[in-house]
C-alpha cells in the first residue's frame, strides 16, 4: 500500500476530502542529485493537493490528521492503462500502416495509422475509466488516523534507483 499523510478538509457520507503536501518522491534517495525525476519533482514540492478518499469505518472531522493509501496493484494497473496501452496501439497501428501499400504520393501510411492507433488508445482509456469509476479498489482510502501505529507496515520507497 502506498501511503500519504494529510489533513481532512471536508467530510461527506462514506468519504473525506484530504489535503496533502506534495514532496519529492526521491528526497531520501542517494541518487537524487543525478536523477532527472527528482529535478522535475522539485518544481511541485510543497504544493497542496486535495484527494477524495473513501472512509467506511472511521468517524472523522475537519482538521483531523489521517493517512490515505492506495494499493500498489491499482497504481500499476492505472499506469499500464494510461501509458502502455495507447503506446502499444500506436506502434501496432503504425506497423500495420507501414505494411500496407499506400498508393499515395510521398510515402506509406505509418504516420496516419500510428496517430489513429494512439487516438484509439485514448478512447480505450476513457472507456476503461468509465467502467471502473465506481470500483472502490481503485480509489484512495483512509487507512488510519495519523500517528496511529500501522499494523506491520512496511516502508515504501518510491525512488527508481
Amino acid at each position: 500500500m502506498i501511503e500519504e499523510s494529510g489533513r481532512v478538509v471536508a467530510v461527506e457520507p462514506g468519504a473525506v476530502w484530504v489535503e496533502t503536501l506534495r514532496f519529492s518522491a526521491c528526497r531520501d534517495c542517494s541518487a537524487r542529485k543525478g536523477c532527472g525525476h527528482g529535478l522535475m519533482d522539485s518544481e511541485r514540492a510543497g504544493a497542496r493537493a486535495r484527494v477524495r478518499a473513501l472512509n467506511p469505518t472511521l468517524t472523522l472531522a475537519v482538521d483531523d490528521a489521517v493517512v490515505v493509501g492506495i494499493p500498489e496493484g491499482a497504481l500499476l494497473r492505472g499506469a499500464v492503462m494510461l501509458y502502455l496501452v495507447p503506446l502499444l496501439l500506436m506502434f501496432v497501428a503504425a506497423l500495420v500502416g507501414a505494411a500496407l501499400p499506400s498508393g499515395l504520393p510521398g510515402g506509406d501510411l505509418a504516420a496516419p495509422f500510428g496517430v489513429a492507433g494512439l487516438a484509439i488508445g485514448f478512447l480505450v482509456n476513457r472507456w476503461y475509466s468509465q467502467q471502473h469509476a465506481r470500483d472502490p479498489a481503485l480509489h484512495p482510502q483512509v487507512v488510519r488516523r495519523a500517528g496511529a501505529p500501522a499494523a506491520a507496515a512496511q516502508p515504501v520507497s518510491l525512488c527508481h534507483h
